[in-house]
């Protein structure tokens, strides 16, 4: 039972974070974590200790915070995340069932409902891109790429926020869920490519007009 409840406040805080309720350099309390999601302190502590060794959680003096990616982390994950996700654009071009493309297309579709809400917009793109790594179907990639997207959870704003990004961004979507219908692996991998390229531009020229 401790392990199941230590595997939950794992999963809990993380998702937490994944949501934007915690933001980069927000502290953590285990009192507070305990109350907010309603188990006891100890699975909580525990799972605090492990988001530290995974590099999601940084001291501050005595206090745990969410962590916050540099210039050159940034960069590595980004490199790191095209090529897998280009990879989970290629292998969905071979493998994403008919009715998979389908939901892809209506998610781009129904995504512009949020056009002018970031935070919704992100939310909405992380579950495209998850779309597009389970229709991949390939276990191994999906699980590499998860680990990617909760780092990428540190990173204090998203890229959407940008003005016009949200719009560009449902194009770029587009043009992958096109490819991959076409069968054609190599364009939805170039497609992805294209598009995390103008996400990660986006965003460093976001934080250069912040500095």
């Amino acid at each position: 039972m401790a392990q199941i409840a230590q595997k939950d406040a794992h999963a809990l805080i993380l998702d937490a974070i994944d949501r934007g309720d915690f933001r980069p350099g927000d502290r953590l309390v285990e009192s507070e974590l305990a109350d907010r999601f309603g188990v006891s302190r100890t699975p909580v502590r525990e799972a605090l200790q492990r988001l530290e060794t995974q590099s999601v959680l940084v001291r501050d003096g005595r206090s745990l915070i969410v962590a916050t990616l540099s210039h050159d982390q940034m960069a590595e994950l980004y490199a790191v995340r095209t090529e897998l996700e280009a990879l989970a654009a290629r292998l969905a071009a071979q493998h994403a069932a008919r009715e998979e493309i389908r939901v892809l297309r209506r998610m781009v579709n129904e995504d512009e409902a949020f056009l002018g809400d970031a935070r919704a917009l992100s939310q909405a793109n992380r579950r495209f891109h998850r779309q597009i790594h389970l229709a991949s179907h390939n276990r191994y990639l999906v699980q590499q790429l998860g680990m990617v997207h909760r780092t990428m959870a540190l990173m204090a704003t998203t890229s959407l926020a940008a003005e016009g990004r949200g719009e560009t961004a449902l194009g770029e979507h587009l043009a992958i869920v096109d490819a991959i219908e076409a069968r054609d692996g190599e364009a939805a991998a170039e497609a992805l490519r294209q598009h995390l390229s103008e996400a990660f531009e986006t965003r460093l020229r976001e934080e250069a007009l912040r500095e």
